[in-house]
């Protein structure tokens, strides 16, 4: 019996065109930042749900009066005003404004810095009646609203570096794009606290 004859086949090339790495490069650093954010952001939606798990009908959850809104209130608006000027700078920075970037960008950590000075005042009030020990809902609440300022002093830090690069943002087919990164990562955390807000201060004033 004879052999079948062999079958010669052209070898196919798989090639990706060279666009593609071009934006994987100059995408590489939004892409991390993006990356990072979204895990930062599994790790809040596990505090929540351990609050939400330890609040579900035990009497024990919060044996003493909720936080009232008289700091929540005004370091939300501090945040939420501060990302409106971060906001403003980087469309600055698109037009090569650098200068007014620039002054929103320390504008900006001025705010940030505003913040954490008003957690420090709050906690100093409401560690009179409630602290980390006191009731389930202390442990969370501290737990939540501390892990949330470490994440603000981060977003700070970020942005005394961009503060201080020589260029705000490379050319636009470079990957460094750091005053963009630092404002995302700033818009998240504000972002963050509005849901904090609602959850440890507005939903137990209500219940």
């Amino acid at each position: 019996m004879s052999a079948l004859p062999e079958v010669y086949e052209e070898p196919v090339e798989h090639t990706i065109p060279e666009a593609v790495f071009e934006r994987i490069d100059t995408h590489r650093g939004v892409s991390a930042m993006k990356l990072l954010i979204t895990n930062e952001a599994m790790l809040f939606v596990v505090m929540f749900s351990g609050y939400f798990f330890l609040s579900n009908g035990d009497p024990r959850w919060l044996s003493h009066e909720p936080p009232k809104l008289r700091f929540a209130i005004p370091m939300l608006i501090v945040l939420l005003t501060s990302s409106a000027i971060l906001y403003f700078g980087e469309r600055a920075s698109k037009l090569k404004n650098d200068l007014v970037a620039r002054i929103c960008i320390l504008v900006t950590i001025l705010f940030g810095a505003g913040f954490l000075t008003l957690q420090v005042f709050e906690y100093r009030e409401h560690l009179k009646e409630m602290t980390p020990f006191s009731s389930a809902y202390g442990s969370m609440f501290y737990t939540i609203t501390s892990l949330h300022g470490l994440h603000v002093t981060v977003g700070l830090l970020m942005l005394l570096y961009v503060l201080f690069l020589p260029e705000l943002e490379a050319e636009k087919e470079s990957p460094h794009k750091a005053l963009h990164n630092a404002g995302m990562y700033w818009h998240f955390v504000d972002t963050v606290w509005v849901f904090i807000v609602a959850l440890l201060y507005v939903l137990p004033n209500i219940r």
